[in-house]
């Protein structure tokens, strides 16, 4: 419920932003996948910082460029990749409380690494959920549009416990290889050598979104090559799933996945690493290391 009557207008909607929370759980009988922030971590730590709850709705921004004016007083907080930000022109701290007044101006640069920010505010973007939930999926086509010039985003009711910290430590990021896990299974058996996962790099491909990262080889990186040519019958994809297509270019499927696929997975990015991967760039270098419990 609304109480204020403020919003975010939105000046420049940066590169490619839509509305997104922790997604919606619970409808894979309908078809319906997860969805929510790519980078899990991210959104709930601007979420902490507004002093909302974890799952509110905010922002989030394809490497920036993002502009919002606020027509009320409200509070925002931005995190993920580390865009240049400013309130009015003047510079402020990633991973700070931001109160902006009536008419004030929230811009994010161009971040120098990293992918995706994320913007909260206190009170949570307060559009009508679908299936329970305000994120936008981009293969299923639910809930809010990306966000265009000129929308108004209202802002929600102030949830009655405020910020407790000013300035939150955020991970470094960089343009080095990005390493994470991975646990083979269930279709490892289907390939000549699966563990040439871990040989050598591979390359975050251009052809990269919200549903997932393709990956191009890098250097010494082999093929992953099939034992056979039969056909897999269509079978469930989690979060983090590798599949690998006929051409032995693995992709790893992120938040707006499809929920079941007919190219075997090789093996699956442990859920901790997965925000990781969420931060990769184009061009960018990515390590599989095999998880060990």
């Amino acid at each position: 419920m609304r109480v204020s009557g403020a919003m975010l207008r939105v000046f420049e909607p940066g590169m490619f932003s839509t509305i997104q929370d922790l997604g919606r759980p619970g409808w894979f009988h309908a078809g319906v996948g997860i969805s929510g922030a790519v980078d899990r971590g991210a959104l709930t730590l601007a979420n902490r910082l507004v002093g909302n709850e974890e799952s509110a709705a905010g922002i989030e921004c394809v490497l920036g460029r993002l502009v919002l004016v606020a027509t009320g007083p409200a509070v925002l907080a931005v995190t993920g990749a580390p865009a240049p930000i400013t309130v009015d022109g003047r510079p402020e701290g990633r991973g700070s409380v931001l109160f902006l007044e009536a008419g004030q101006r929230l811009e994010l640069g161009v971040a120098p690494v990293g992918l995706r920010c994320y913007v909260a505010v206190r009170g949570g973007i307060d559009i009508a959920p679908v299936l329970g939930s305000r994120s936008r999926d981009t293969l299923a086509g639910l809930g809010p549009e990306p966000l265009r010039a000129g929308a108004e985003l209202p802002i929600g009711a102030p949830p009655r416990r405020w910020p407790e910290l000013e300035l939150a430590p955020l991970p470094a990021m960089s343009d080095e290889p990005v390493t994470v896990r991975v646990r083979l299974g269930p279709r490892d058996d289907w390939f000549d050598n699966p563990t040439d996962l871990f040989v050598g790099g591979w390359q975050v491909s251009s052809d990269s979104d919200r549903i997932g990262v393709r990956l191009d080889r890098a250097g010494d990186a082999p093929a992953l090559r099939r034992t056979g040519s039969e056909e897999l019958a269509t079978e469930g994809m989690p979060l983090g799933a590798i599949q690998v297509p006929p051409s032995g270019q693995p992709v790893v499927f992120l938040a707006d996945h499809p929920i079941t696929g007919g190219y075997p997975v090789v093996g699956t990015v442990i859920d901790a690493d997965v925000d990781a991967l969420a931060q990769a760039r184009p061009g960018q270098r990515v390590r599989f290391l095999p998880w060990r419990p």
